[in-house]
């Protein structure tokens, strides 16, 4: 709950702050108007961190440059032709822009810039009333024109203008409304939710890059899953990842199993949860969290009903990393995430038949071995799928994979298994064998790998021997 007299104190402080100061009488000396604007004055209010600092100015590009380049270490204007000027102040990065009254086509969701006169008139056309709030400096009088600090107050998110038009001249302002409901843990305004659903199919003109881009902000926030849920219910996420309301399977009054779309939100919480117990420290696993997301796409595409009233999702693992690596594809995610999350997805139900009856070594390395850099991330994603209400079910599962971690935790110490290779590599083979590069030495590489895996280390020795024997056998079967 916003505490307006600890957010006007915060609010002060932070125009107290060096960089603030030193910007605020730069510009009040050349004869310009400054203000904070945006997310600072919001996460000052709401008493969250601040990270970059927004500004706002009447002072035109050039004039913004001249302002600062006396009082900054580096200056960058790549973005001067939207009227921005970037800088680095006190060691501290800094954008400050021009007020701004773009109007947009309609067809497209670039603007035709055009530079504004008033800061109200600037802070009208930005995205939603909470961040449609600034700070003038050095006078420190806040502006709010829209209403922001009463919709902080009630924890709502609802647009300056009408949301029609809003969304109308941008709709990637429609996905933000979902990741600012995560990161704030908003709601959103009944109209402008409306908004949000009428004007889904104009997402069509935003770059898939920019789309991606508010997802991954999306699913790195701390509670995801409401702004998923709000994307779905609007029917947006079905415009550029309908995967994931296609998880919300019709469920025969026969046919009993588990709501794979709320058990696929239950399983991202889950992983989020002990990705932070495990790692608290790190950033946001991004590619982890997808993986979460969309474990189970694969089965409405595989969901058969057998007669008695069951249900399977045969190969719904494999179907699922097929799917995903296309939709990933078509959102410009890099070569790397789709690798992890489409490894990930390929693997998330190979742990379940340890827990019928323990591996043997051999298993435990190929489990290490197929999940390469991944197991980390498998090992949590695996512990988040469990989500049985079966108090019993869910600590025997849970047992089982502790059991699992310590034996490859054991493994590991005894053998090096992170790094699992042959005793023998591919020039030794070739001259154990008298044979030059080519597909035969590829051959004998994965049988001594399969000997690595099979029995532990056995000594180079043995190895060569081994080998031997398995390429005479070879020979004797060609013949």
């Amino acid at each position: 709950m916003l505490n307006m007299a600890e957010g006007i104190a915060r609010l002060g402080a932070l125009a107290e702050s060096p960089v603030v100061d030193t910007l605020a009488r730069a510009f009040a000396d050349a004869g310009f108007d400054l203000a904070i604007v945006g997310g600072p004055v919001r996460d000052a209010l709401l008493g969250r961190r601040t990270n970059d600092l927004d500004f706002t100015t009447d002072a035109r590009p050039d004039d913004i440059l001249r302002v600062v380049k006396p009082i900054s270490s580096t200056q960058w204007d790549i973005g001067r032709a939207f009227g921005t000027i970037g800088a680095r102040v006190r060691g501290e990065q800094v954008e400050i822009t021009t007020y701004r009254a773009d109007s947009y086509d309609g067809v497209t969701r670039k603007p035709t810039v055009e530079f504004g006169d008033t800061l109200d008139s600037d802070l009208v056309r930005r995205d939603f009333t909470v961040n449609a709030m600034a700070l003038r400096v050095p006078g420190r009088t806040l502006v709010d024109p829209t209403g922001g600090v009463e919709d902080l107050v009630h924890g709502v998110l609802r647009t300056p203008a009408d949301p029609q038009v809003s969304f109308g001249d941008d709709p990637l302002r429609m996905l933000r409304a979902a990741r600012f409901s995560s990161q704030l843990g908003f709601s959103v305004d009944p109209a402008t939710e409306a908004a949000m659903a009428e004007l889904r199919e104009t997402l069509s003109i935003v770059s898939p890059e920019r789309i991606q881009g508010e997802l991954v902000k999306l699913l790195a926030t701390d509670d995801p899953v409401r702004g998923i849920r709000l994307l779905v219910e609007t029917g947006l996420m079905a415009e550029f990842l309908p995967e994931i309301p296609a998880l919300r399977l019709e469920v025969d009054e026969h046919h009993h199993h588990k709501d794979v779309y709320e058990h696929s939100l239950t399983v991202l919480r889950q992983a989020i949860e002990l990705e932070k117990a495990r790692n608290p420290d790190a950033a946001p696993d991004v590619p982890l969290r997808l993986a979460a997301l969309l474990h189970d796409i694969g089965k409405p595409a595989t969901r058969r009903l057998e007669p008695g009233g069951g249900v399977t999702f045969y190969h719904h693992d494999l179907k699922g990393a097929r799917l995903a690596r296309k939709r990933l594809q078509e959102l410009r995610f890099d070569s790397d995430t789709i690798a992890t999350v489409t490894r990930l997805i390929e693997l998330h139900l190979r742990f379940f038949g340890y827990s019928e009856g323990a591996w043997t070594d051999s298993a435990v390395r190929r489990y290490v071995r197929d999940a390469g850099p991944e197991l980390e991330r498998l090992h949590i994603l695996t512990r988040a799928d469990v989500t049985t209400r079966n108090v019993r079910k869910a600590r025997g599962l849970a047992a089982a994979y502790d059991d699992i971690e310590r034996r490859i935790a054991e493994l590991a110490q005894q053998e090096e298994l992170d790094a699992i290779r042959p005793e023998l590599d591919g020039n030794r083979i070739q001259q154990v064998l008298g044979i030059p590069p080519g597909r035969e030495v590829g051959e004998a590489y994965r049988f001594l790998l399969d000997l690595r895996l099979d029995e532990g280390v056995v000594g180079e020795d043995e190895a060569e021997r081994r080998l031997r024997d398995w390429w005479a056998a070879r020979a004797e079967g060609v013949r």
